[in-house]
């Protein structure tokens, strides 16, 4: 059965280019954003790696860490980071995670159990699905997943918006509309009434019976 939604995201130990972790303490108090990749020194996921350096401090504003997996060792992710500066001008100071062994992809349901125990002689197209991005909760559970095709590179400015949504959704009672960023109007769940709406959000818009629109929470 696959991961969904609200599932706690699978503990593990591994092997990183920053040590030894533990995912679920490596994560602490905080959010976090796994995303995994078929192989190191491919076309777009060495892009892919560099935009993730450049969004780093956006991350860390929203209380969230970033962390990559590919099913290589340690020292072919070290040695991966030179052609990532050289492609995007960006260096990668966050962990990357060293799966030889298929461990954690299969742990994560990216690989199949047939899959082998090791990435040796494995092409990215044999890992295809190792594409994913997953935004995991300071309760440890997964919040969102998104999975990719391997000529699809990802867009992780959609990643951020999420994260702005599902933080604001986690302390008010409010959803956010189609395509919203932040700053713009919400919507008042069902479960507050409209009485209860004016007390906690003043003067809200009833387009429909079941949609109520207001201005996005500050407090």
């Amino acid at each position: 059965m696959s991961l969904r939604i609200n599932d706690v995201a699978p503990d593990f130990t591994a092997e990183t280019t920053q040590g030894t972790i533990n995912f679920h303490q490596w994560i602490g108090d905080g959010w976090a954003v796994l995303f995994s990749h078929p192989k190191d020194f491919t076309p777009v996921c060495t892009t892919e790696l560099g935009t993730m350096a450049g969004l780093e401090g956006e991350f860390r504003k929203r209380n969230v860490k970033i962390i990559g997996i590919s099913v290589d060792p340690v020292s072919s992710h070290e040695k991966w980071h030179a052609d990532i500066k050289t492609a995007t001008g960006q260096t990668v100071n966050y962990p990357l995670i060293g799966d030889k062994d298929l461990k954690v992809a299969k742990l994560y349901e990216m690989l199949p159990a047939s899959a082998g125990d090791t990435s040796e002689g494995r092409t990215p197209a044999d890992n295809q699905t190792v594409r994913s991005v997953y935004v995991i909760g300071p309760d440890k559970k997964i919040k969102l997943v998104l999975t990719y095709p391997m000529t699809t590179g990802r867009n992780f400015d959609e990643i951020l918006r999420v994260i702005d949504s599902v933080q604001l959704t986690a302390k008010h009672q409010v959803a956010t509309p189609a395509n919203w960023k932040q700053g713009e109007d919400v919507i008042i769940t069902a479960a507050v009434s409209n009485e209860d709406a004016i007390k906690r959000f003043g003067a809200f818009e009833t387009v429909l019976p079941y949609l109520r629109k207001t201005k996005q929470p500050t407090a």
